[in-house]
């Protein structure tokens, strides 16, 4: 009998293997497509604003720092830039900033945070800029989302508010609100992208600094996360909104919170008290607003050495000067800057 079983069961695999042969490949099919989705799908989630290939980096060199070993970012963190507007398109002051910030503080992360992003996948938009920025060993490049980084802050119901996009200086607000939740929540230095950084700012920390006498300004912010005086301004700005009035969310509400902080009705130049510091205007404004034009002026270099001696980093009021034209190859005080502080960007500008 045994033999006829195997036979019959030979005859039924056989009239069979077809249809087996069908399931088989079926399976097989389907696990290769399940497997290269996955796959896909993992390669364009790391591609997502992903490094440019070396060919890419070529074309900056011998202009680019070496590695930089990344670690925890030293006290007070991260550096963090902020692109509140759709701009996609980084001007050079925007790229010298960065790339001066990147170069002055190897091992710490430089964190260009820009709104315009927020909607792209899988690969930077066609821009010079971010190809440079990309090889900035320490730079890394975020979508900005304003619900997200305004959760959990006073500042979540005021964003909500649609009718203050209306208001005239609602960008310039916007960016006044980024910063202090930046530092409010993670902690680090902000900048504005309008500086040249000249040395590195780790040592600040708890510090602002002031553009004139009894004038502070948030182009420069240092501070520890959760830190109570970022509280007290993230209050300020909602209890006592007002968009309509020219810098009363930014260097105002500053200003007013630093002499509520300090019980005081006037700041001395270059104070602190309880553990926040107001730096002197030379520190990051050794260019007083109204004499910008002193940027794209000749000066002698011995002269601009004095001139920053004690300088952080050179604040270039670009809303006032960004339509000025500079002779890149000149001695001008702004153009000495970017050969200095950012010669990938400037050798891209002298290549324009």
């Amino acid at each position: 009998k045994t033999p006829n079983c195997l036979l019959k069961l030979t005859m039924v695999l056989l009239s069979h293997r077809l249809g087996a042969l069908f399931l088989l490949i079926i399976s097989f099919v389907f696990f290769v497509s399940v497997t290269l989705y996955w796959r896909t799908g993992d390669d364009a989630e790391d591609q997502l604003y992903s490094l440019p290939t070396q060919s890419r980096c070529d074309q900056f060199l011998p202009y680019l720092p070496g590695t930089i070993a990344r670690g925890p970012p030293p006290p007070p963190g991260d550096v963090f830039f902020v692109e509140t507007s759709e701009r996609t398109n980084p001007s050079y002051l925007f790229m010298c900033s960065v790339e001066s910030a990147a170069r002055t503080h190897p091992g710490t992360g430089v964190v260009v945070l820009m709104k315009g992003l927020t909607n792209r996948n899988a690969s930077f938009p066609s821009h010079w800029g971010f190809s440079l920025l990309s090889c900035l060993p320490n730079v890394e490049i975020w979508p900005l989302d304003l619900s997200e980084l305004f959760s959990g802050t006073p500042l979540a119901k005021w964003y909500l508010q649609s009718e203050h996009q209306k208001e005239p200086y609602f960008l310039p607000v916007l960016s006044d609100a980024c910063r202090i939740t930046i530092m409010w929540k993670f902690g680090g230095i902000y900048l504005d992208t309008d500086f040249i950084v000249l040395r590195n700012l780790k040592n600040l920390t708890n510090a602002l600094g002031m553009q004139s006498q009894d004038v502070l300004n948030g182009a420069f912010l240092s501070f520890k996360p959760k830190h109570e005086f970022m509280e007290l301004c993230m209050k300020d700005f909602v209890d006592n909104y007002n968009g309509w009035i020219w810098a009363y969310q930014g260097p105002g509400l500053l200003t007013r919170v630093f002499k509520r902080w300090c019980s005081i009705s006037n700041i001395q130049n270059s104070m602190s008290c309880k553990g926040v510091s107001a730096l002197s205007p030379e520190a990051f404004y050794p260019i007083r607003w109204e004499d910008w034009k002193k940027l794209f002026e000749v000066i002698d270099s011995s002269e601009l050495h004095k001139l920053l001696k004690n300088t952080y980093a050179v604040h270039v009021w670009n809303k006032l000067s960004h339509g000025t034209r500079l002779e890149i190859t000149s001695q001008a005080l702004l153009a000495q800057l970017y050969s200095q502080f950012c010669p990938a960007t400037y050798a891209k500008m002298k290549k324009d």
